[in-house]
């Protein structure tokens, strides 16, 4: 029963988090290519069988203008909020239908995707193999993941990712 709440949960947190940074990278579909998706048409705004740069930028700028409700060339945390909630919805009513089997409106937790490495990933992480993951396996994990992940890429504070951070 434990492991079905802790799931319910990670599946969850995870849906939250997906929706919600879907406005950071608006034409692959936020960080790590998830959430909503593109179409090669909708990016080739004149229609001529090629993206520009300039189409490109030129789907950015709309993208800004639509989250800029005031129109005074600046987005206030509220409009990127109303922005992120607008996503939100639109993506879990897609959500919803996508994955609602028996069409009632609602999702049970038999109709959630099941976790496919959950398992594995778990085993992973905890290291002395006791069953449970501790804070320091916890935060082990975390670091090898960022290093993994972040090895050449820069942050959004410009540093490169496998830089260690001084606290």
């Amino acid at each position: 029963m434990k492991h079905t709440k802790f799931i319910a949960a990670v599946v969850a947190v995870g849906a939250l988090i997906g929706a919600t940074g879907t406005y950071a990278k608006p034409w692959f579909g936020g960080k790590g290519g998830h959430g909503p998706r593109i179409s090669f048409e909708e990016m080739d705004s004149n229609g001529d069988g090629q993206i520009t740069k300039s189409e490109m930028e030129g789907l950015r700028a709309a993208r800004f203008a639509e989250a800029d409700a005031d129109g005074d060339g600046q987005l206030t945390l509220g409009e990127m909020e109303a922005a992120a909630q607008a996503r939100a919805k639109t993506r879990a009513a897609k959500m919803l239908e996508r994955m609602d089997a028996n069409n009632d409106g609602s999702l049970s937790l038999e109709e959630l995707p099941k976790p496919r490495r959950m398992g594995k990933m778990f085993d992973r992480v905890d290291a002395n193999d006791d069953g449970a993951i501790s804070k320091e396996e916890f935060e082990t994990a975390q670091a090898k993941f960022r290093d993994r992940r972040g090895a050449g890429h820069k942050s959004r504070d410009g540093a490169h990712g496998n830089e260690t951070e001084q606290n």
